[in-house]
Formats: C-alpha cells, structure tokens, sequence
C-alpha cells in the first residue's frame, strides 16, 4: 500500500513536475520542490500569488476549530509570499452524512476566520457525494496581489543568509495528539497539562510570523525567502527551503526549540519531534545584517524565534551538526507522527 501523507521528491519529479500543462510567460514561478506558492505576472509590474491546499473536518477538533485550521494553513503559505493573502475560493466535497448543522458551523468558521485575515470568499463549490469521508473535505485556494520588485518565494535563499525558526518543534504534532487522545494524555500527565498541549493547536497559524518577519525588508533589505512547516517537521522544511534555492546550509540541532509539552507527548507517542508534523513554526532565511531586527519584531508580537544554521553557497551538502557530530542531512522518508498515530489508534487509545 502506497504511504500516506506528501508525495515523495522523487515521485514528484518523475511523474508530476514534467507534465504541468502549457508554458505561459506570465508564469514566474510555478510548482517545484519545496515552494509553496505560484507567481503569476498579471499587470505590469504587479503579481499574482496563489496556492491550494486540502480544508478539513477532523472530528476530534470539532467544526470551528477544524475551519480556523483549515483556512490559516493555506493563508500561512500565501503569507511567505511577504504578501498578506486577499481572495479565497473553496470548494466542498461532504460526506453524504454531514448534517446541515455541522456544515453550518462549518462554513461559519471558515467565514469568520477569513474575515479576521482580511480575505475576501469570491468563488466556490459545495455538495454531499458518496465516497467523500472525513477528515478531507475538499480544497481551498487563496491568492494575494503585490509587487513583482518584492515577493518572495522560498527558492530565494543566499548565500551567507542566516536561518531562523520560529516557535519550535512539532507544534501541530503536540496539539493534534493532545485533541485526538485527550483521556491518554491526561492520565499520563494530568489535566492541566493537557489544556497546556492542546493549547498547541491555535499556534499553527504562521501569517503573523511571516509578514511581521516581511515588514522589516524583502531581498536584498531583509528577509530572502521563507517556508511554513508541515509534513516531515522542522528539518524537513528547513530542507526544502534550502534544496528549493539551489544551496548548501549548517543547522545546529540543538538550537532547535522543543517545547516540554511537545517532548513529553512526542516520548509517549514514540515521534522524533525533529520529523513530525510541524504546522506553526516557520523557516525563514534573511541576511545576516538584519536578522537581530527581524528576531526583535518577532518578539514585539510574542513569537519566538531562534537562530538554527546558515546557507552555504551552490552545491555544499545540508549538514546537520548535533552532540553526535556532523552528518549530512536526507529529506525525511516518512513525517514520524502517522506511524504513531495509527498506532495509537490501535492500542485503543482514547
């Protein structure tokens, strides 16, 4: 059976990258390894940036919460643009035992969350279908309207670039478990640990973190290129973000943050926090004369960011130095967290 989760690099490139369709010269940016966003030229001197992603039910985070999640995961992307994401389109494929109240709570989540971020909804499709099941309900796309002389992408990496992270490791791992498995959890560590970790899930949004980081400068004035963490965790998308702007990097392991909840969940759940699921921190390369001034706006808006490697020129490894010594970092073959969840799930844990 194939695996869950993000398609491999290797079956992208294969089977997906080289069949896109026809060439446009508008098209600035389109789909490559580790980018988030297209990039499409549509005046003279402004860009379209636009993503799609899946939107979600997962039942144990309830409608509101699933909506708020659903709509910030795509507009975090959008927002390593530099660009602060505008227009919406959803489309809704349903189970067809969805009741009309939990769509409407749904929908109602999904309308407040987009208000909040400013987005305008202009399109979208919904229906019940047969075959449709929860937790994936359908997609979402975003976009967002700037200048071509600012965008970024997280292809654009220099050499000499510092990294940082914000938040830490495993955010949306510690949050989802501690929503999927709250009885586990609470025996294991007591119920005010577990209000603590499940307070995790509202961390995952990076909008803020991305254009706070933007507003000190773009390019060549500030910040160079940034990434969200997803699937494969914080060394995953620190080697997308690298692999995707064609250079080398040092990461110091052990500036990577993990927060005591995270770890603890991460132990009883047997996750290398380093690989799982890391919704809510983000990647971000910036030049080395401003990084203290993008780390100073970070904290006036209560993020927390550290500073975890470097980018090295064209054609270096990405190495990661930890109390071991130095080693060559592999994207990772499988995100640690589905393994453990399933597992989980088969031990009955509740």
């Amino acid at each position: 059976m194939p695996e869950l989760g993000k398609l491999t690099p290797d079956f992208l490139q294969k089977v997906v990258l080289g069949r896109l369709g026809a060439s446009r010269s508008e098209l600035l940016q389109g789909p490559k390894f580790g980018v988030d966003n297209a990039v499409v030229r549509v005046a003279t001197g402004t860009v379209a940036i636009c993503t799609t992603d899946p939107v979600s039910i997962i039942p144990a985070l309830g409608a509101e919460n699933s909506a708020w999640l659903s709509v910030n995961l795509i507009a975090s992307d959008i927002a390593t643009s530099g660009f602060p994401p505008a227009f919406a389109i959803f489309d809704l494929n349903l189970p067809p035992g969805m009741e009309d109240i939990e769509l409407e709570a749904y929908w109602d989540g999904i309308h407040r969350t987009c208000k909040e971020l400013g987005i305008a909804i202009i399109g979208g499709h919904t229906g019940r279908f047969v075959g449709c099941d929860y937790t994936i309900m359908g997609g979402g796309f975003m976009l967002a309207l700037g200048s071509e002389e600012k965008y970024l992408t997280s292809g654009m990496a220099q050499t000499g670039d510092v990294l940082l992270l914000t938040k830490g490791a495993a955010i949306a791992t510690t949050g989802i478990l501690a929503y999927a498995f709250p009885n586990t959890i609470e025996r294991a560590f007591g119920r005010k640990f577990l209000r603590q970790a499940q307070g995790f899930l509202r961390r995952f949004s990076t909008v803020k973190d991305a254009l706070t980081a933007a507003s000190i400068g773009v390019r060549q004035d500030g910040v160079t290129s940034m990434h969200d963490v997803t699937e494969g965790g914080v060394l995953g998308g620190l080697f997308e973000l690298v692999s995707a702007s064609g250079k080398g990097a040092k990461i110091s392991k052990s500036e990577i943050q993990i927060a005591e909840e995270t770890r603890q969940v991460c132990e009883l759940f047997e996750i290398d926090p380093m690989n799982a699921l890391g919704e809510g921190s983000l990647v971000i390369s910036v030049r080395p004369e401003e990084s203290e001034r993008v780390q100073r706006a970070l904290q006036e808006v209560a993020i927390t960011s550290f500073r975890v490697g470097e980018v090295t020129k064209p054609g270096d490894r990405v190495l990661l130095e930890s109390e071991s010594g130095e080693s060559t970092l592999r994207y990772p073959e499988k995100d640690t967290y589905w393994d453990a969840y399933w597992k989980a799930v088969e031990k009955g844990w509740n």
